[in-house]
């Protein structure tokens, strides 16, 4: 009787001990599947913030190609403020978005601090970058207004006794360039100056005089037709002459800094208008005098150390 009583209860503590790591191996499995669900809902954190940067980055291609377009009227600047708004809330919902998956993890304790230290560091770059981006923006911004008053002396400086179709005064995204016809500054098939060329250079370098921190390029162009004398070779030979002669009276005769002054002939190349016809021949023969920033300025504004802390 005493046996079968021992049997009885060694049956029983045995069962009891199964139950128990029955009971030990659900609890593993259910905790592997919560780490699972844990990993996944990661990695989908880590991929809703890869879109929302290729967002960023796309938004941010787009508001470059829209800045080289745009004029310096208070209209597009106002567009161009209109960008950088939408950036920065893309990046603000970035960062929500990012800050919501950190959440929804954060109670399963398996977000490692490596991963937080990634993510940190690429929002300090995001952060970086839209820095920057208002870096060149307040640049971009600076240079059109000192083109646009540039270009309003300019205009004003040689409006008296000078016909429209000899001067032609334009901004062209980040300089200001004058044209001037052949028949103004030039007697005709040679590069010396006209009386009515200094009087126009004369007036041009009071303006290009007080901006010590612009350079000035002279272009020359022919029309297509073929030159040949004692003096000239060519058209290539004819407009860089030509360019040289202005560079050479603003020098001499107006005091401008030479260090300051390009001189360069294109010959009947990169033509404005028909050279098949009498009118599209005087439109390609002109000289262009352009005022555009230095070059070590312009490097300047890409400099990453240039942002503003």
């Amino acid at each position: 009787m005493k046996s079968n009583l021992s049997l009885l209860f060694i049956a029983i503590i045995l069962m009891s001990s199964c139950v128990s790591k029955k009971a030990l191996a659900d609890l593993e499995t259910q905790y592997k599947s919560d780490l699972s669900v844990a990993n996944k809902q990661l990695g989908e954190c880590g991929e809703d913030l890869n879109k929302y940067m290729n967002k960023l980055a796309f938004a941010q291609k787009e508001n470059d190609r829209l800045s080289s377009d745009i004029n310096n009227s208070s209209t597009s600047a106002e567009y161009r403020n209109e960008q950088i708004t939408d950036l920065r809330l893309q990046l603000d919902d970035c960062k929500q978005q990012r800050d919501k998956q950190v959440e929804q993890v954060g109670g399963l304790t398996v977000l490692s601090q490596s991963a937080n230290d990634n993510i940190k560091e690429t929002l300090d770059q995001l952060e970086q970058r839209d820095k920057y981006i208002h870096l060149l923006q307040a640049a971009k911004t600076k240079a059109d207004s000192i083109n646009l008053a540039l270009a309003v002396n300019l205009k004003g400086a040689l409006k008296e006794g000078l016909d429209d179709r000899d001067v032609e005064i334009k901004v062209d995204k980040t300089v200001v360039f004058v044209n001037l016809s052949d028949k103004m500054l030039y007697y005709s098939g040679s590069s010396n100056l006209t009386p009515r060329a200094n009087e126009v250079l004369a007036k041009i370098a009071t303006i290009i005089e007080g901006r010590p921190e612009l350079e000035v390029m002279v272009e020359g162009y022919t029309d297509d037709r073929p030159i040949a004398s004692s003096c000239v070779k060519d058209n290539w030979d004819l407009s860089v002459m030509r360019s040289t002669a202005v560079v050479r009276a603003l020098q001499t005769k107006y005091n401008i800094d030479p260090n300051r002054l390009i001189a360069a002939g294109r010959g009947q190349y990169n033509a404005l208008a028909d050279n098949t016809t009498t009118e599209g021949r005087a439109v390609n023969r002109r000289t262009r005098i352009i005022i555009l920033p230095k070059l070590d300025q312009f490097y300047d504004l890409l400099n990453p150390t240039k942002v503003p802390k």
